[in-house]
C-alpha cells in the first residue's frame, strides 16, 4: 500500500508538516508506506493555456507540453493507492505550488474521462484513486471551509475520489492531530465512496 503526500507548503518544519507527520505515524502504524512531496521544492510552471481556445495538447492527448517536474508528479500520482493533499491555507484557498500542479493535472485527466464515460464535473466520481485534503490555515485560522469547497471540486473535475476533506485552524490543531493520526491508519484499508450515487426515482403518487 503506497500512499503519496502532496504538500504545497514550504516549510518542513511548519505546521502543516506537523500534521503531515502525525497523518504518517498513523498510515505507519495501519501497516502501509507513504512519501511526501514538497512542491516547492520541485520545478513546475503554469499552465500556458496553448491554444487560441485556452486549450492544447492536454485536450487531444492527455499530456502536457511543458516539460518540468510536473510528468515525474503524474507518474508519482498513477502509482499511488491513495493520494494526499496537505495545503497550506492562502487567501482561503490553495497555496500557490498546489494550485501550479492541480490546474495543469485537470486538464490532462480532461480525455481520459470523457473516453471513459464520466463526465468531469463537480459532482462525486467514484472509481477513482482515493483522496484527502488536509488544509491548514494560521494566522486567523480563516479560509478553511472555502479552500476545503475549492479543492474538492478541483479533485473530483480531476476524477480523484474524494473521501475526506479535512479543515484544520491554527487554534484546534492539537486537538485536530489525534484525528489525523487516526485518519492516516484509516487511508491504509484503502477507503472509497463506494459505486456512485444514483438517485431513486418515484412513480407519481408514491
Amino acid at each position: 500500500m503506497n500512499i503519496l503526500i502532496l504538500s504545497g507548503s514550504r516549510n518542513r518544519e511548519g505546521q502543516t508538516a506537523r500534521a503531515i507527520k502525525a497523518l504518517c505515524k498513523g498510515i505507519a502504524d495501519g501497516g502501509a508506506s507513504a512519501e511526501t512531496l514538497f512542491l516547492t521544492e520541485l520545478t513546475l510552471e503554469r499552465c500556458r493555456q496553448c491554444d487560441a481556445d485556452g486549450w492544447g495538447l492536454c485536450r487531444r492527448e492527455g499530456k502536457c507540453i511543458v516539460e518540468d517536474d510536473f510528468q515525474l508528479l503524474v507518474k508519482k500520482v498513477e502509482d499511488a493507492d491513495v493520494v494526499v493533499i496537505a495545503n497550506p491555507v492562502y487567501f482561503g484557498d490553495q497555496s500557490e505550488s498546489m494550485r501550479a500542479f492541480l490546474d495543469r493535472y485537470r486538464r490532462i485527466t480532461h480525455l481520459a474521462m470523457i473516453t471513459a464515460g464520466r463526465e468531469p464535473s463537480s459532482f462525486p466520481s467514484a472509481g477513482g484513486t482515493p483522496v484527502i485534503a488536509i488544509c491548514y490555515a494560521g494566522g486567523s485560522g480563516n479560509g478553511t471551509i472555502s479552500c476545503c469547497a475549492s479543492l474538492e471540486k478541483v479533485l473530483q473535475t480531476s476524477g480523484f475520489d474524494v473521501v475526506d476533506m479535512i479543515p484544520v485552524r491554527r487554534q484546534n490543531l492539537e486537538a485536530k492531530l489525534p484525528i489525523i493520526e487516526m485518519t492516516g491508519r484509516w487511508l491504509a484499508t484503502r477507503p472509497t465512496s463506494g459505486p456512485p450515487f444514483v438517485p431513486p426515482i418515484y412513480k407519481k403518487g408514491e
